[in-house]
Parts: structure tokens; C-alpha cells; sequence
């Protein structure tokens, strides 16, 4: 009998985990429109909100070129009218021009407070979407990349969205509008001067376009170097313990620089290119202006222009320009911003090859669980099989130590068994259901794994602990440990239940994380327990007294424990011997050490001389 893996429905494009040492940075990246359609379908609310945003940027914009036209009134009509300056007029047009501006400044800020709110909102729940598909990868697919990488999807990519959307956006949008506004009005005052502008940024427009592309894969590099960067800092943090004692610093300290001098130079690359076509805009600004006073006093000569109207194009063309020299930069950055949006969107892409049936599920029998593993076969990306044909079953209620040498298979035994990952063929199944048929609610709540780290977040013993049950309270957490045997530990510890754990649970002991961990899962009560030696790390004295607690905690619930200690594989009701990916003996531990050449009596005489 076999089984493949139930997926559940995704978007976009579907793709395996990457091989270990491969990033998923390597896709081949989208066109800047597709990347844009895809983002914003993404962010319906950007979506919803862009068309009133914009319109209230054009709105914005009336208040700018009404200026030049307020200049060319007061100049023809007042100061050169035809009985001499009529300052009645002039004073009208001032008077005019004040109310279009204070409306359009309000205009502006209804469009910035829009823009602001609609942004943060948008990018907030891509932000909470992103950071719960990451966690819905499998820890295979996890342990495949690195974590840095996978941070800076969540943070600064989505981040450097957001700066552009909030800065860069509003810039673009007002930029787009006064150019469109500004082109219309010199339409009216001088079609022969409004070609002169648009010709002489007819080749600035050829440089930026084919820019973009370069522009693009430039910033691309530059996002990888971000998260390769962040993945070098957290690792040297988390490290830290670890290159003080091996005395590393300075090899660590060379490997942030290069991925600094990396950083740096794709920074570099970016800008340089960015450079070219900004300064593109400005050659084409001056030929513009030059232009419109040429051919402008021409025309004037000739009774085609007034002085208030070549006056007020002037203006109109210092207007155009401003704008498109900063919308050539804002493009610029935009490839940035895109570059962070389709690293976002390469991660969403990738489907969790470990998903939840969903409403195709069924949740586990009640009681106590068996476990059958039905010729099941693992192997992880790019290498060999670490499972091959694995067979067994264990009956409800029985404790079982699954034992081997290092590299045999049994903590891929353990993540198949809680489906951390799933099988490459072959099924896994609890009480005859299938696991990639199991719901999480249901699998989550009833099957517990104790790894061997203990890991605990950052809050108090008891937030951890609560992890199993949130709605426990002191009394039944304090009930907890008094029954493990652990209330002097807990009465000893410097606030008793409130006592910080720090970051990762390091203001403890590591033997301290595991009876924090070995509680929380008690107060879970689950109905098959997983345990990956959660005692390996304490002393002598309280494992005598954890092993007579965990006697009454596993009794009544099936127990499997990788079992790195002999007093572990003596205390099962049955051992499963792994051996290069199989099962090579399985029975109670005197029947095994009957036979001293077999796999287990190998094991056992290691243990025993290890003890002497």
C-alpha cells in the first residue's frame, strides 16, 4: 500500500524545495509589468484605492500650473493692459490663484493620508501573509535555505516596498499628474513650443527604457545580497557562543565583510546604472529650456506669443521638467522596490509540500494511537534515501525506543511519524488514517514531538509552557510540575513561574529548557508522545527522577523515544534497531543483547564501556 502526498491548492507557479546550498533567488525573474499585475493582485486594497489617490494627485497638480497662468493673466491683462496696469485685475488674479492653491493643498493631503493608510494597511496583511507562508513551508523545505534569506523576504523586502509605495509612490503619482496637466496647458499656449519639450526628452525616454531591464537585474542583486547579509549577521549573533570559544572572530569577521564588500558593490552597480539615466533626464532638461527660449522669442517676434505667455511657458516648462527628471529617478528606485516584490512573490509561489487535507480531512480516532509505517521510503533533495522500505507497527499503549548509530535514520523516523515531512513513498499511518489525511487541527493537538534542543521563546516558564494549552492557568501549570516531581526546581528558579527564559530559553540551562519542555508537553496531554531523549541533557540525579516521572506520563498513550541512552532502550516495552536507513532488529531489550555480533549488541557494548 502506498500514498502520495495530499497538496493543498496554491496560486502562481508550483515548485519543489530547492536542493540543500540552492537559494530561491535562482527563478528566472518576471517582467516588471507581470511582477506589478501580480503584486497588486495581491494587495487588492493597493488596487481599490490607486484610481481615487490618483485623481486627487491631478486635483493636486491644478494648483501648480495654475501659478504660470495667474503669472501670464497679471502680466497681459494687468500690468501690460492696453490703458496702462490695471491692478484691479491683478489683484483679482492674485486673489484667484490663492483659493486654487488652498484647495489643491488640501487635495494633496487627502491624497498623502489616503496613500499612507491604504499602503500600511495593504502592505501590512502581505507582510502577515508572507510571514505565515513561510511558516507553512515544511521544515524541510526550511532547513534548505537559509534563514537570513527567508527573514529578509518578511522584513526588508516587504519594507522596501513599502518606502517606495509611501515616498516613491507619492512622488511617481504627483509627478505623473503635473506632467499630464503641465503637457495639456502648454498644448493651449503654444503647440509649435509644447513639441520643441516633448522632442528634446524623446532620447532620455530611449535611454531610461533601455535601462530598465539592466536597472532591474542590478536591484535584484542587490535584494539577494540583502538577505545573504542578514543571513551572515543572525548566524554570527546566534553563533556567538560558539566562535568566542573556538576563538573564530576573526574568520567570522573576514565572512561579514565579504558579505558587506558584496552588499557594496551591487549598491554600487545599481546606483551607477541608475546614474546614466538619470542624468539622461538632465541633459534633455537643459536642451528643452534652451529650446523653448529660442524657438519662443522666434515666435514672440513674429506676434505668436505675448511676453505673458512665453513668461508663463517658461514656467510651464521648468514645471514639466522637475517632474520628469524625478520620475526618472523614482523609476530607479522602483526597481528596487519591484526587485523586493518578486522575491515576496517567489516565496508565496512555492507550494508547502506538507499541507493541511483541509476540508478533505479527518481528524484521528479517539485514544491512544498505533503507528504503522507502510514501506515507506525518504530521501532528502539531491541525495540518497535515508529510509528505505521501512516496515513496523506499534501497537496503542506501547512505549518503544528507537535506537541506532549516527546517520541511521531515526530522527527522519521521528519527523515522518509527527509529519514535519512527509514520505517520498509509501505511507504513514496512526490508528489506520493516513497522515497526509489527517487534519493539523487534529494531529497538532493529539501527537507531541519533545525534540532534544528544547526550545523555548522568549517570555516567562509559564508563557512556554502555555504553549500546550492557552488556556491553563498558574494553578494547573504549578499542578503540572508538582506531579513531574519538579516543584522544588520551579519554587528554586529566581521568580518561579514568571522567571524569564531569554531568547531561545538561553538564560537557562540546556537541562533547564528540557524540563520546561518535558512540561509543556505533559500539559498537552497528548495521545502519542515523541520524545527525542528530552532527558540527554541532564544530569544523572534528575534524569532517575524525570525517567520515574515519565513512567507515569507516557503510561496510558503510545511513546516513541530516539533513545540516545542506554537506561532509555532498557526501560521500553520494545527497541527498534535502525540501521542505514532500515530496521534491522526489533524486540525488548534482554532479547536483543542475547545476541552480542547483531547491530544492538554492538550498541550496547559501546554504551556499557562507556559507563566504566
Amino acid at each position: 500500500m502506498s500514498t502520495t502526498t495530499t497538496q493543498a491548492p496554491a496560486t502562481g507557479r508550483a515548485r519543489r524545495p530547492a536542493p540543500p546550498g540552492q537559494a530561491v533567488d535562482a527563478t528566472p525573474a518576471e517582467s516588471t509589468l507581470t511582477t506589478l499585475r501580480r503584486g497588486l493582485a495581491l494587495s487588492p486594497r493597493l488596487r481599490t484605492g490607486l484610481a481615487g489617490t490618483l485623481g486627487l494627485a491631478v486635483l493636486a497638480m491644478v494648483g501648480r500650473v495654475a501659478v504660470p497662468v495667474a503669472v501670464q493673466q497679471g502680466i497681459d491683462r494687468g500690468l501690460r493692459a492696453p490703458g496702462g496696469p490695471d491692478l484691479r485685475v491683478v489683484a483679482v488674479v492674485a486673489a484667484l490663484t490663492v483659493a486654487v492653491l488652498a484647495a489643491t493643498t488640501t487635495c494633496s493631503y487627502l491624497m498623502l493620508r489616503r496613500l499612507f493608510t491604504v499602503s500600511e494597511t495593504a502592505l501590512a496583511e502581505l507582510r502577515t501573509r508572507t510571514f505565515r507562508h513561510v511558516h507553512d513551508l515544511s521544515m524541510l523545505h526550511q532547513q534548505t535555505q537559509r534563514r537570513g534569506s527567508l527573514v529578509s523576504r518578511v522584513t526588508g523586502d516587504v519594507d522596501q516596498i513599502t518606502q517606495f509605495l509611501q515616498w516613491g509612490g507619492v512622488i511617481l503619482l504627483v509627478s505623473v499628474g503635473q506632467i499630464l496637466v503641465t503637457t495639456a496647458v502648454m498644448f493651449v499656449y503654444s503647440w509649435q513650443l509644447t513639441l520643441v519639450v516633448l522632442g528634446a526628452f524623446v532620447p532620455a525616454a530611449v535611454v531610461v527604457w533601455r535601462f530598465q531591464p539592466r536597472l532591474a537585474t542590478a536591484y535584484g542583486q542587490v535584494r539577494e545580497r540583502v538577505g545573504t547579509l542578514l543571513a551572515a549577521i543572525s548566524e554570527s549573533v546566534v553563533g556567538a557562543e560558539v566562535i568566542r570559544a573556538y576563538g573564530v572572530g576573526e574568520r567570522t569577521g573576514e565572512r561579514l565583510d565579504t558579505a558587506v564588500v558584496a552588499h557594496r558593490r551591487s549598491q554600487i552597480r545599481a546606483l551607477t546604472t541608475s546614474v546614466t539615466s538619470f542624468s539622461s533626464g538632465e541633459v534633455a532638461a537643459g536642451l528643452a529650456t534652451a529650446g523653448v527660449v529660442v524657438v519662443g522669442v522666434h515666435l514672440g517676434v513674429g506676434g505668436g506669443l505675448t511676453v505673458g505667455q512665453l513668461t508663463a511657458f517658461l514656467f510651464l516648462v521648468t514645471l514639466f521638467v522637475q517632474p520628469v527628471q524625478i520620475a526618472t529617478e523614482v523609476l530607479n528606485e522602483a526597481q528596487n522596490a519591484i526587485a523586493g516584490w518578486r522575491r515576496v512573490l517567489d516565496v508565496l509561489d512555492e507550494r508547502p509540500d506538507v499541507a493541511d487535507p483541509g476540508d478533505d480531512g479527518v481528524p484521528l480516532p479517539a485514544g491512544a494511537l498505533s503507528v504503522t509505517f507502510d514501506r515507506v521510503h525518504f530521501a532528502y533533495p539531491g541525495g540518497p534515501e535515508v529510509l528505505s522500505a521501512v516496515d513496523l507497527s506499534v501497537p496503542a499503549r506501547r512505549t518503544v525506543a528507537v535506537v541506532g548509530e549516527t546517520g541511521s535514520g531515526k530522527s527522519t523516523f521521528a519527523k515522518l511519524l509527527t509529519r514535519l515531512m512527509d514520505p517520498t513513498h509509501g505511507a504513514v499511518l496512526l490508528s489506520g488514517v493516513p497522515l497526509t489525511r489527517a487534519t493539523f487541527a487534529s494531529l497538532r493537538s493529539r501527537v507531541v514531538l519533545v525534540p532534544q534542543d528544547g526550545f523555548l521563546f522568549d517570555g516567562t516558564v509559564a508563557a512556554n509552557v502555555r504553549l500546550a494549552r492557552p488556556d491553563a492557568g498558574d494553578d494547573a501549570i504549578t499542578a503540572c510540575f508538582a506531579e513531574l516531581g519538579l516543584a522544588d526546581w520551579v519554587a528554586g528558579l529566581p521568580a518561579g513561574l514568571d522567571t524569564n527564559v531569554g531568547e531561545r530559553g538561553e538564560a537557562l540551562s540546556v537541562g533547564e529548557r528540557q524540563l520546561v519542555a518535558l512540561a509543556r508537553a505533559y500539559l498537552a496531554d497528548p495521545d502519542l508522545l515523541v520524545l527525542d531523549e528530552a532527558t540527554s541533557a541532564v544530569d544523572p540525579a534528575t534524569e532517575v527522577r524525570l525517567q520515574r516521572t515519565l513512567d507515569a506520563v507516557t503510561r496510558g498513550r503510545t511513546t516513541v523515544t530516539i533513545a540516545h541512552r542506554l537506561s532509555t532502550a532498557r526501560a521500553a516495552d520494545e527497541v527498534i534497531v535502525f540501521d542505514a536507513g532500515r530496521v534491522a532488529q526489533r524486540g525488548h531489550h534482554d532479547d536483543l543483547v542475547a545476541e552480542p555480533e547483531s547491530v544492538y549488541g554492538r550498541l550496547y557494548a559501546a554504551w556499557l564501556a562507556q559507563t566504566r
